[in-house]
């Protein structure tokens, strides 16, 4: 089985969140713990990643929110070749986090180019971290579909969600896209 690496954003997910139950119910998924989850320093959550994808090459990446800008980042970088897919819930704006606090700037500017690596957005109409339409214009540079979560917020505790088996659909649709390309290049 694919390993299936959680990438949590700023502040980490409290328990109750989808990433705390996907980690519960999952025995693939593995924590991508961050030293200092409240002071977010791009280069030091790249390294953390990288590491976690060097022990575990060819995982599926479950992020959310700053996670998913930290994805973003890792796929112009050589360990992104390591990475059989992406699935990014609610990513953050980071460059209007940034103008309002200077803890974000490492974030920013967002990255805008192609995945090498199958990706997929779900993005609210309403989350407050990240306008709709530039959640949607992200994805289609990035190369990622995309899902309309409609009005979900930022898809976290404060908007519903604890448990999500639609995220599990998600990934299971990486593993599969995956387990398609590996085929054909086999063939």
């Amino acid at each position: 089985m694919m390993t299936t690496l959680i990438i949590p954003g700023y502040l980490g997910s409290e328990k109750g969140h989808w990433q705390r139950e996907w980690l519960a119910d999952d025995d693939t998924a593995r924590l991508v713990e961050q030293d200092d989850w409240e002071n977010p320093v791009l280069s030091q959550w790249l390294h953390v990643l990288e590491a976690r994808i060097s022990e575990t090459p060819g995982a599926i990446l479950v992020a959310h929110s700053l996670g998913c800008v930290l994805v973003a980042h890792l796929a112009s970088r050589p360990s992104a070749a390591h990475v059989a897919g992406a699935v990014l819930v609610a990513p953050a704006d980071a460059e209007r986090m940034a103008v309002q606090d200077q803890k974000f700037r490492s974030f920013a500017p967002l990255p805008r180019h192609a995945f090498s690596f199958p990706s997929i957005v779900a993005a609210s109409r309403d989350d407050p971290y990240m306008s709709f339409n530039k959640a949607q214009a992200l994805a289609e540079i990035w190369g990622s579909g995309f899902v309309d979560m409609r009005n979900a917020g930022h898809i976290n505790i404060a908007s519903g969600f604890g448990a999500w088996p639609e995220g599990y659909i998600l990934a299971d649709s990486m593993r599969r896209q995956n387990e398609t390309f590996r085929t054909k290049r086999a063939a």
